[in-house]
């Protein structure tokens, strides 16, 4: 034991060892290795890379040497740890596409956007860059401190003098312990006005800064969506950046469509993005993109992908900025080392810190040159001396044995310095020509006058500010170029509409409650008369009881037989095939046990003026405010109260000033004023719209149109338009008038709408048969009559419910357009 513990053994608490070592090794990694220095923005191995390309000479103006040779210079020297570590970070220094201001000129394969590695240290070639030269500027004019490397063997910089600030240009990224720092690029001009700003009014604010410095400005370029993350990452040095790539959307031939990507945002692996959209296509997750191919050149980035030409480009790229890497976000954290401690800095203290360095800079510079004219001009001073004596000196050194004597001589008899005597006697005989003299006295009253200059540098605090400002200008001027990244004034937000086409769609409901979804295009139009197609598969004991045709970006209000309103999003509803069956709605909704859904109406958003007029099978109607439903979720909401045999059976949007009508099973009608009802709450029951006999039911709402005609279907198949002046106003409460003879030929009332020529009816069957025909091939007959046949039936089958489809849009509606206010287009029925 002796033999290695010398006769001490030194008892330690092992939790205190731990401690004690592990924080030694998190200051080591914090200041030695992860984090940049506040004044010139690099951690220690960049500053050795560029502090070794100065000491082989690796300027711009001379050849490129081996990243090998670099390399090793910097491991044996000044960074004793692995080689593939400072050759990726010597890599990086040299890719265009992570520093926006390279500071290593590289010559050979130094990777790609593309993700491709650079080619092994043996094969590239490197030197310093232009801009690198302004890093290291004045580092011989005792500007900077220097320290011992890791052996004593030789001396590396703290810190570079970096005549522009680095840390925000060219930006910053590491993890140390506990801690890490993410930094983002921004413009050279524009970091540059903001330290002038700071210098001509030392009280500018954050705020007039963030002016100036609009947003970090990557060297990929791309978009950055608005400026609540900027202003909180330069005002708290933390903040949250929405990076997004350039796009266009170009038209091909055939009606296609192109995305072209040509910027992407920072950091993003082109082919990596590539390949997650294949997968995205691949999966279906994205479904509508043909092609996909990156035409990249020397000449710029190019990524395009071609569309079918019955997609919504729009949608395809706002599923792609969700579901990709072509939308990104930034996270800053301004964290520097400041005088060796590490903080979070606001973009103003990272500025100060910055002019607090290069005043210390050009202070020591200053104190350099002041130090080198005066040592000058004494040595001049005696030269004067010596010239204005020249035959003495002469004299004294012809007749001095030695050197020594000659000097001691000179010392003596004309009071100079040993240095100025020595500077005598090396002086060549050339000097003592009058040209020579002339211009030793010009070079010294240049001195005086520099010294002079110097001296009141030091003494005058906004003279050294002038020195930085002039020179921050002149880097500005050979530096600068104009911004990449776009800054676009607000953030967009991306909602899941934004990922749903715009499409009029086939709402379908049955019996049973199965709804499902289809493109209007599913159906052809065909003439009065005609057998129709499938629309629908159902089960034996199932039939289709609603269709109506909407858009997908509207709200479905679903009111049930028990009185409640739930509120659904169009595209919530599951898109199927033509024969399938749908999606039950007890899948979509928080449905109570016996309660189904009755009524859907599209709407799309919510206003005081509207109302929701409701009916229910015996007779009762109600007017509500439509805004008193916004709050409804997929919970429901009570719409009106029922009674335990009643159920609703319709339900219209009004401005509530319109006109009601009524129909029911055994083909009467009535119409009254909406007027006559009251504005009633949401719970309310109603009041008696038209009085039934026993075994009467209402079947149908609808709000009355002058210009529109009054379609009626029976059971069988029989239908007839009637002009709505056939329909006198009377008061709410009646008993009506008759709109259909009802016989068992025609067998019962089953619907009824409000309809002119150029629409378009649609009728379903209790079989799922679907038919689309003409309105102006239904014949105009009066209220008493029977009606034509619109659809031939099996024999079992039955007509359940019909729509009608508008003339211009080419969309059906549940809510009729007699029922809609101008206010109501504005919402978007």
């Amino acid at each position: 034991m002796d033999e290695y513990t010398h006769g001490k053994i030194v008892n330690i608490n092992i939790q205190d060892e731990v401690k004690n070592s592990f924080m030694d090794y998190a200051m080591s990694v914090i200041v030695s290795r992860a984090l940049p220095d506040v004044r010139d923005g690099l951690k220690p191995v960049h500053r050795r890379i560029l502090y070794a390309m100065h000491e082989l000479g690796l300027n711009p103006d001379k050849p490129h040497k081996k990243s090998a040779r670099l390399v090793g210079e910097v491991l044996g020297k000044y960074h004793p740890h692995g080689d593939v570590a400072v050759y990726e970070a010597m890599v990086r220094m040299a890719q265009d596409f992570s520093s926006r201001y390279p500071l290593a000129d590289g010559h050979g394969n130094f990777g790609s956007v593309d993700g491709d590695s650079a080619a092994a240290m043996r094969y590239t070639e490197v030197r310093m860059a232009k801009i690198a030269e302004q890093m290291l500027i004045d580092i011989d004019k005792d500007t900077i401190d220097y320290r011992p490397n890791f052996d004593d063997s030789l001396e590396e910089p703290v810190v570079l003098p970096a005549r522009f600030p680095n840390l925000l240009v060219n930006g910053s990224s590491g993890i140390a312990v506990g801690m890490a720092t993410n930094i983002p690029p921004h413009n050279l001009g524009e970091v540059i006005d903001g330290l002038i700003s700071i210098i001509d009014d030392p009280d500018v604010d954050g705020t007039a800064l963030s002016k100036i410095i609009k947003g970090p400005d990557f060297p990929t370029g791309g978009l950055i969506l608005g400026q609540g993350g900027i202003e909180s990452a330069y005002r708290t040095g933390r903040g949250i950046i929405k990076m997004r790539a350039k796009t266009t959307i170009e038209p091909l031939k055939g009606d296609k469509t192109r995305i072209t990507v040509t910027e992407l945002p920072y950091q993003v692996n082109k082919a990596r993005l590539v390949e997650t959209i294949a997968d995205l296509v691949r999966t279906k997750k994205i479904e509508g993109i043909t092609d996909l191919g990156d035409e990249s050149d020397r000449t710029g980035m190019r990524v395009i992908i071609d569309l079918r030409k019955d997609v919504i480009p729009q949608v395809i790229l706002n599923k792609l900025f969700k579901y990709t890497q072509l939308e990104q976000t930034f996270g800053v954290i301004m964290l520097a080392l400041v005088d060796g401690q590490p903080r979070v800095l606001s973009l103003r203290q990272v500025l100060k810190e910055y002019l607090k360095h290069q005043k210390e800079v050009v202070t020591r510079r200053t104190r350099f040159d002041l130090r080198k004219a005066e040592a000058r001009a004494h040595i001049l001073e005696g030269l004067r001396i010596a010239l204005s004596n020249l035959d003495a000196v002469i004299k004294l050194i012809r007749q001095s044995k030695t050197v020594d004597e000659a000097r001691k001589g000179l010392i003596s008899n004309f009071k100079l310095t040993e240095k100025q005597a020595q500077a005598i006697l090396d002086m060549r005989l050339q000097k003592l020509t009058g040209l020579e003299r002339e211009k030793l006295e010009a070079e010294y009253l240049e001195l005086i006058k520099k010294i002079a200059y110097l001296q009141e540098v030091l003494n005058n605090e906004r003279l050294i500010f002038q020195i930085i400002r002039t020179e921050l200008l002149e880097v500005k001027k050979k530096f600068s170029d104009p911004r990449r990244t776009k800054i676009m004034p607000r953030e967009e937000e991306l909602h899941v509409e934004d990922l749903i086409a715009v499409e009029d769609a086939v709402i379908t409901l049955t019996h049973q409650g199965y709804i499902k979804r289809l493109p209007l295009t599913t159906y052809r139009s065909q003439r009065r008369g005609g057998r129709g197609i499938t629309g629908m598969g159902t089960k034996d004991d199932d039939f289709v009881e609603q269709i109506f045709i909407t858009s997908t970006h509207h709200n479905l209000l679903c009111i049930s037989n028990h009185g409640k309103l739930y509120r659904l999003k169009v595209y919530e509803i599951p898109e199927a095939g033509r024969q399938a069956k749908g999606t039950n709605m007890i899948n979509l909704l928080s449905l109570d046990r016996g309660e189904f859904i009755t009524t859907v109406i599209p709407i799309r958003k919510f206003t005081k003026e509207d109302f929701l007029f409701f009916g229910t099978k015996k007779g009762y109607v109600k007017k509500t405010r439509l805004i008193e439903y916004q709050r409804a979720r997929k919970g429901g909401l009570i719409a009106l109260t029922l009674e335990s045999d009643d159920e609703l059976i319709g339900a219209r949007m009004t401005d509530g000033s319109r006109e009601i009508l009524l129909a029911t099973t055994r083909g009467l009608s009535i119409r009254f004023q909406e007027s006559d009802v009251r504005t009633m709450g949401r719970a309310a029951r109603g009041v008696k719209g038209i009085t039934l006999s026993p075994e009467d039911l209402v079947i149908g709402m609808q709000v009355v149109c002058p210009e529109r005609d009054i379609l009626v279907v029976s059971e069988k198949g029989f239908g007839k338009r009637t002009a709505v002046e056939e329909y006198r106003l009377q008061k709410r409460g009646g008993k009506g008038i008759y709109t259909l003879k009802v016989t068992p030929r025609t067998g019962p009332l089953v619907g009824f709408r409000g309809v002119q020529s150029g629409d378009e009816l649609m009728l379903i069957t209790a079989n799922g048969i679907i038919i689309r025909q003409q309105i102006s091939e239904i014949s105009m007959i009066s209220r008493y009559a029977q009606g034509v046949t619109l659809i031939k039936l099996d024999t079992g089958d039955r007509v359940v419910s019909l729509a009608r489809v508008p003339a211009k849009s080419g969309g059906a509606e549940m809510v009729s357009p007699e029922s809609i206010s101008p206010n109501q287009r504005e919402n978007g029925v």
